[in-house]
């Protein structure tokens, strides 16, 4: 049944009909509020901030003092803080020191250098790198990672096709040069000479440096750097791209950046007389890492003239010098403290040899899954007459027996850590070994999963730190 429209009962008006109706009109109501109240206070002549406290409290904060606010939160609130309004978004900018870029656009803009004025830490690299970011194809590798495109597997070649022309990294570090002048850290892939240049002369802080696809024309523009402590260049990756750095390029290197602290050299080719360089003019260098290198033959003799080095590295290197020469020209690292050796081929015997010649000063040596170590390889170790602390770690042909020689050698052996090593046996303990075992300030031992120290060797106290902890009867 139907009513007219007459006799409908007329329900009450509601409060947000009024409101849409009558917006215009309570907008000019509460505008002359505003300005009565501004006419009659005695102080006209402040802002109208606080108006608006009301609203948003941190108005009446100075940047200053919200800056300090902001940088007292946790990391995790970074991202919500930069979301509340435009303010705290600039504000939040200014606090970022590091940042790694991801689109050569956003540098080259200039929103990147306006949206973070005050960083110090910029890595380039995956910028630099063509990909597709949707690709759920992901290639990693010790030194880059990328996304591939599935249409480019059958036939897929690295470098001219995934890489930005050197022109335009060179355009975006003008940018970025000219834009952060605290710069102390980079990274950064395929420049040339010159836009390293420009970085050299407009950030004089610059401390840290990582150079992939580096050359010997390039280490002309890293030569300028002369603030520069901490540098890794790689000139080689297999699969990806294929650069030289030879003598030529040391030997700039060496008379341009003396401040060098540390030093990591991965796929560089070179010599004697580039190491020596180095050596000679980078009176200060304290670390050096060779990953993968392509040095010629007889390029060790040349580590003697680093007379303050400490630490000493070898990561993922076919060999270490196949034909090292003479011992009485190897001469030796008077003040190295460190050798580390990692994912190495050590099954020259002439080669490892002349190593731990050189070494023979180290009071601390690292081995981690390193092929080729068996008993007689390790005993040229007995020539580091100074070590105090051995660890060693998946060194599968290493026995017992290979150990035990080496470590009664060492007269000031304190720290000992063997792990994943599954020819040493608890049960090959002879009783000379847990003695000393009982001397040490410092034992692991896990040389496998299974490994569980004889009973006997537990009551005298392995792994116990301090001295002996023999029972009396």
């Amino acid at each position: 049944m139907s009513f007219p429209s007459e006799n409908r009962k007329k329900t009450a008006p509601r409060w947000s009909d009024i409101w849409l109706n009558h917006s215009k009109s309570l907008n000019h109501v509460l505008l002359s509020m505003n300005l009565d109240s501004l006419s009659s206070s005695p102080k006209s002549g402040k802002t109208l901030i606080p108006l608006f406290s009301f609203i948003d409290p941190t108005l009446l904060l100075s940047d200053e003092l919200l800056l300090r606010i902001l940088s007292k939160l946790p990391d995790s609130q970074t991202n919500s803080n930069s979301l509340v309004c435009k303010r705290w978004l600039n504000l939040q900018g200014r606090l970022i020191r590091s940042i790694r870029i991801l689109d050569w656009n956003f540098l080259l803009s200039g929103r990147f250098i306006h949206r973070f004025p005050n960083l110090n830490h910029v890595d380039l690299i995956s910028a630099c790198l063509v990909s597709p970011p949707s690709s759920a194809i992901f290639l990693t590798h010790r030194l880059i990672s990328m996304h591939l495109d599935s249409a480019c597997l059958s036939n897929w070649c690295f470098f001219e096709d995934n890489m930005l022309p050197f022109q335009l990294i060179d355009d975006g570090l003008n940018a970025l040069a000219s834009g952060c002048p605290n710069l102390r850290r980079l990274h950064v892939i395929g420049a040339s000479e010159m836009g390293l240049l420009s970085v050299a002369e407009e950030c004089s802080t610059l401390q840290e440096l990582e150079l992939q696809k580096c050359s010997d024309k390039v280490l002309c523009g890293i030569a300028a750097c002369t603030n520069l402590q901490i540098l890794k260049l790689v000139g080689n990756v297999e699969g990806f791209y294929n650069s030289v750095v030879s003598d030529i390029g040391l030997t700039i290197l060496a008379q341009g950046c003396k401040r060098l602290v540390k030093l990591e050299l991965c796929g560089c080719e070179g010599s004697f007389d580039g190491i020596k360089a180095i050596g000679k003019c980078c009176q200060m260098l304290e670390e050096l890492t060779f990953c993968d290198h392509r040095m010629d033959d007889g390029w060790m003799a040349a580590l003697s003239y680093c007379e303050n080095l400490k630490t000493l590295r070898f990561q993922s290197c076919k060999r270490i010098d196949s034909n090292p020469g003479l011992d009485e020209y190897l001469g030796s690292c008077p003040a190295l403290e460190r050798l580390h050796l990692q994912k190495c081929q050590l099954r020259d015997k002439k080669s490892t040899a002349a190593m731990f010649s050189v070494c023979r000063a180290a009071r601390e040596i690292i081995i981690q899954d390193c092929w080729g170590l068996d008993n007689s390889i390790f005993s040229f170790a007995t020539t580091c007459r100074r070590v105090k602390m051995l660890y060693l770690e998946g060194c599968s042909l290493l026995t017992t027996e290979g150990l035990e020689l080496v470590i009664h050698s060492w007269k000031e052996l304190q720290s000992l850590r063997v792990v994943s090593c599954k020819n040493i046996k608890d049960s090959e303990i002879s009783p000379a070994l847990g003695t000393l075992f009982t001397t040490l300030k410092d034992l692991t031992w896990r040389p496998d999963t299974r490994s569980l120290l004889p009973s006997s060797l537990v009551e005298i106290g392995i792994g116990k730190k301090g001295g002996k902890f023999f029972k009396r009867t």
